[in-house]
């Protein structure tokens, strides 16, 4: 695996009036740009070295240049978290079936959005470094090629998972789930399907807008979507104020129709160009493609897309084994999965702001200001994850019967909940590591990291806890453990080596 070590080599375009630049301003926007013999004497500064700031650069404004990009990302994905909850709560009305049923489709509906996220990771580390050297033609230009072929993989994607949905959720179950269970995933599984070109839309333009590092407009579109979807839930699932009572369908349509206001709003915000992005249609240049351009997705979108397929993979088979547990032992899984998810929103937040920054530094060959960046990430999702691992110690088993007060359910999800906290700070550095790593397209080495740690780790102890040990539950969970925080070690080891800084894109 090529690991790219040429010193990036950038066009350096005049720079603007900071003030002059639509969307956020940062303190990078400030500075002078840096040179081919400047980086290289960054390469050879030592650790505390390195952590000097530059002139009249002060801790505090890159906090606020990371808080700036992190707070709006950080609202977004807490509240869309929440909703998930939220959804899930409403969906457990119907029973652990029903919860099941759910659970049975996230892997399969993962892995045909693989693409699209793969895709993404490219275009928003080539737009990160466009506004960092201030080009803002090609910004727009970058953004235009991801939404077309965005529209082209996710329509593939729409016709593949509509066709084999019921091939797809009968082998998640396993044999391990009712006819009646399956059925109900199928459903929820065509609709996502058959309708999957929308949130691809959306999910493009969110990726191009925080590579500017403008994460408010998403925040906000993502926010209406997802109340859209609450509403939704409480009049399709159990039929309110005279609508059908259509059950998990309805979950899912209502998923649907929040996706598409969200969608709407997310087209408004790349056209009005208030957010340095400006989509402009004509035909005559809509299908035109810059060989630069989508050569930079590829480099960078390819091996994401690698890894994304490995660890779906991992995940797939993974959730195999947690289904022969049958329709308790899933409905629990499930319930602290979706927990879980609300905690990644930390690590989350926190990486958007480092890939945005990272790859803006880079563009603008100011590899001192990658490196500041990147540690003070790391440190503010640190002390975020620490208060989520107290809150989840705490209230681990009231967590849990939000969703269902089966007995069997509470505890054995109180006893998960213990392992969800103590993963808290291991799972942002993680998140944040591979935000940096992203943002400077240095995604190859960490695909192979994925295969070794959630196909080979995850799946071979999954197996053996919950198969041949007969450990249940509980031990499928430790699988997961281990599986973090050997991949946690690794990205470590990777972002330490100091290759990302060198990479051409």
């Amino acid at each position: 695996m090529s690991d790219n070590e040429t010193t990036t080599n950038v066009q350096t375009i005049p720079a603007q009036d900071a003030a002059a630049i639509k969307g956020v301003s940062t303190t990078l926007d400030a500075l002078e740009y840096g040179t081919i013999e400047s980086m290289e004497l960054e390469f050879k500064k030592d650790r505390r070295q390195r952590k000097k700031l530059p002139e009249n650069i002060t801790s505090r404004s890159l906090y606020n240049d990371i808080m700036g990009i992190a707070w709006p990302s950080l609202a977004e994905l807490l509240l869309s978290s929440l909703v998930n909850m939220v959804d899930m709560m409403m969906v457990g009305s119907l029973g652990a079936g029903a919860i099941a049923a759910v659970g049975l489709v996230l892997q399969p509906r993962f892995l045909l959005m693989t693409t699209i996220m793969s895709l993404n990771t490219g275009a928003t580390a080539l737009i990160a470094r466009a506004r960092g050297a201030q080009n803002q033609e090609r910004a727009n230009n970058i953004l235009r090629q991801s939404l077309v072929l965005a529209t082209a993989i996710s329509f593939v994607c729409a016709v593949f998972g509509t066709a084999f949905a019921d091939w797809m959720v009968t082998f998640m179950a396993a044999d391990g789930m009712e006819k009646e269970t399956i059925e109900l995933g199928v459903t929820y599984f065509k609709i996502q399907s058959i309708t999957f070109m929308i949130p691809s839309w959306s999910f493009c333009i969110t990726a191009a807008l925080r590579g500017t590092g403008n994460a408010k407009p998403c925040m906000v579109y993502n926010i209406v979507a997802n109340l859209v979807n609450i509403v939704g839930n409480w009049l399709l699932i159990n039929g309110n104020l005279g609508f059908p009572k259509l059950g998990v369908a309805g979950a899912s349509i209502s998923t649907v129709i929040g996706q598409t206001v969200g969608t709407i709003m997310a087209f408004y915000s790349v056209a009005s160009g208030k957010y340095y992005l400006k989509l402009k249609i004509n035909l005559k240049t809509l299908f035109k493609f810059d060989k630069d351009i989508v050569s930079g997705m590829g480099k960078v979108g390819i091996p994401a897309m690698i890894e994304q397929l490995i660890m779906r993979t991992g995940l797939v088979i993974y959730s195999r084994t947690v289904a022969t547990l049958g329709e308790i032992s899933m409905a629990t899984y499930q319930i602290c999965m979706n927990i879980q998810s609300l905690t990644m929103m930390n690590g989350q937040s926190f990486a958007v702001s480092a890939t945005s920054l990272i790859g803006q530094s880079l563009g603008k060959l100011r590899v001192d200001m990658a490196e500041h960046y990147g540690r003070r990430c790391r440190q503010l999702a640190l002390y975020v994850s620490l208060f989520l691992a107290l809150v989840f110690v705490i209230f681990r088993e009231q967590l849990v019967m939000l969703y269902n007060k089966d007995p069997l359910i509470v505890s054995t999800g109180g006893i998960v909940m213990l392992i969800v906290a103590m993963l808290q700070p291991i799972q942002s550095s993680q998140f944040v590591l591979g935000g940096i790593l992203r943002g400077a397209g240095d995604t190859k080495v960490t695909a192979f990291y994925v295969l070794i740690t959630t196909v080979i780790i995850r799946t071979s102890l999954g197996y053996l806890f919950v198969t041949v040990l007969d450990y249940g539950l509980v031990g499928a969970w430790v699988a997961i453990a281990v599986d973090q925080i050997m991949r946690t070690m690794l990205f470590i080891f990777r972002y330490n080596q100091g290759k990302w800084k060198r990479i051409r894109l």
